[in-house]
């Protein structure tokens, strides 16, 4: 993606370089890169997945004590963020006014280690997620090492646009009601049920963020959308439940199969137009 020279957004609370004083989880081998990868766009079940995997993990810990001051490369990183959040702003907020409503731009916290938030406590296990709570975004760029290196998801800097894009399609859900609406449609439903309305709800994040991809068109370098969509496909329910278990069990699925990943993206990057997002009617 090109993004040196561009603007930065100022909605960015970059808190890496502080001391964590909490539990961050380490070790690795796949249960720590599956506690990741399936929190990655875990949007609001992201904490409710990440005590049980670290359970799996062996408990392993370590206290954060003193604050690391930032190389080159995370200050660059960090830069980079800044230049995908300002692209976040710029399209939802013209879309937002051609709707006639109003875009409330989000906070997106970088942190390492371990964070608290509106909504709880949380580690670097927990992936990239929003919390709706103080409609603030967090991530933990380490995990894209990880994805890239532990667990087969191509290279390259869409990846991390993809999965901010994604949980700002949490933002926008909140923003609209969308996530009130399925959190009540889930009250007295089976666990199987209510898990499909959570599939709809994080597949219509997923085409959001091929929304953004679409009008931000202008900006994207050759190989990009081949880049998210194996991102996508690498945390579909399916490919984690078969490294993680050797077996898939659908009715468990709380984010989508890997072709519903990649299906939902592409079709928000194809279209560009957010009434086609209705994963709720077509996941039942």
């Amino acid at each position: 993606m090109k993004w040196l020279g561009r603007r930065q957004s100022d909605n960015v609370e970059d808190r890496r370089g502080m001391s964590s004083g909490g539990k961050t989880i380490v070790g690795g081998g796949i249960i720590g890169i599956i506690i990741l990868l399936v929190n990655v766009f875990g949007g609001e079940n992201a904490q409710m997945i990440t005590p049980i995997l670290e359970q799996l993990q062996g408990s392993q810990s370590s206290q954060t004590e003193a604050a690391t001051p930032l190389s080159k490369e995370d200050q660059e990183l960090g830069d980079y963020v800044k230049v995908v959040l300002a692209d976040n702003e710029d399209i939802w907020s013209k879309i937002f006014t051609e709707q006639g409503m109003t875009y409330k731009k989000p906070i997106l916290v970088l942190f390492r280690g371990s964070v608290q938030t509106a909504c709880g406590g949380a580690s670097s296990a927990s992936g990239p997620f929003y919390c709706p709570g103080d409609q603030k975004v967090y991530m933990d760029l380490d995990f894209f090492e990880e994805l890239k290196t532990k667990f087969g998801a191509k290279g390259g800097d869409f990846a991390i646009a993809y999965v901010i894009s994604h949980e700002i399609g949490h933002h926008i859900q909140t923003l609209m009601g969308t996530s009130t609406k399925m959190r009540q449609a889930q009250e007295g439903k089976s666990d199987a049920e209510a898990n499909k309305l959570s599939v709809a709800l994080e597949l219509q994040a997923d085409f959001y963020a091929g929304v953004w991809a679409h009008y931000n068109k202008e900006n994207l370098d050759t190989g990009d959308i081949e880049e998210a969509l194996s991102a996508a496909n690498a945390v579909g329910d399916d490919a984690i439940q078969s490294k993680m278990q050797g077996q898939i069990v659908p009715d468990s699925f709380t984010h989508g199969t890997s072709e519903q990943r990649m299906y939902w993206f592409k079709k928000g990057f194809t279209s560009g137009d957010m009434s086609q997002g209705t994963t709720f009617e077509e996941i039942r």
